[in-house]
Order: structure tokens, then sequence, then C-alpha cells
């Protein structure tokens, strides 16, 4: 079953439910799919191209969450939360932390790095090795920790 079907199931689900931020999120998530297939020349997209969708919408929500809990709007911060939480649904399985770990010491030993020099180039190879499977902030933070 491809993503869009799977969007489709869950906006029929929600319709039922009656589950309004539900649906206005998987609507959203269904316009940024359609948008994306619209820019690019061939259409569809691969479900590389559909996990960093999935993931900058996520992002984004998370983003505003955190935003209006400073500013102490408790009300917005549910509704993002609520979206968030809704399209990470959608998203494959995050590696844990320890995992995350262990292909981030492979890519150092593999690549030779020894120094904050080389954090560059191993987060350059590390971010394409675990695209889809680890946010970027965390694999930023292990390297750090690992180079240091």
């Amino acid at each position: 079953m491809s993503l869009v079907d799977k969007i489709n199931a869950g906006m029929k689900q929600a319709m039922k439910d009656k589950a309004k931020q539900q649906l206005t999120a998987l609507r959203a998530v269904k316009a940024a799919i359609l948008l994306a297939q619209t820019e690019s020349s061939d259409r569809t997209l691969s479900e590389a191209e559909e996990v960093k969708l999935l993931q900058k919408l996520v992002k984004q929500r998370k983003e505003s969450f955190e935003i209006y809990n400073k500013q102490g709007r408790a009300d917005l911060a549910e509704v993002e939360k609520i979206e968030m939480d809704c399209i990470s649904e959608f998203l494959p399985e995050a590696m844990s932390a320890e995992e995350v770990e262990a292909n981030v010491k492979q890519v150092i030993e593999e690549l030779g790095a020894s120094s904050m020099k080389d954090m560059g180039r191993v987060m350059g190879v590390a971010s394409k090795k675990l695209a889809g499977q680890a946010d970027g902030s965390q694999i930023s933070a292990i390297v750090k920790q690992l180079l240091s």
C-alpha cells in the first residue's frame, strides 16, 4: 500500500471518527505530497522522498509546538502536538540512540576520522546512511560526542 493510499485511508477514518485535528494533519500531508509530485518531473515520489517530506512536516509542527509552549499558548500547542503525532504514525520506525551510535562509530572507522576537523565528512556520510531512520540533530550530537 502506497503512502497516498495510507493517507487516504487515514482521512476516511478520521472523517468517520469526526477527528478534526487528525483530518487537518492528513490533508496537509496529502497537499504536500501532491505539491511535491507536481514539482518533480516524473510525477512520483520515491519512498525516501516521501519519508523526507513527512519528517519535514513533523519538524515544522515540533518547532511550532515548542514556540507555542514558550509563549504560554497551550491551546495552540496541543493542536500542533496532535498533528505531529498523527503524521508521525506514517513514518518508519526510528532507530534507537544505541543503533545510531553504532552506525556513526562504523562511519568514523571507515573514514578514519579522529578529530572535530573531520566532522563535516562524517556527517555527510552518516546522514546519507541513516536518512529517514535518525534525526540530523541526533546524528550531529553523537558525532560531536565521539569525535571530541
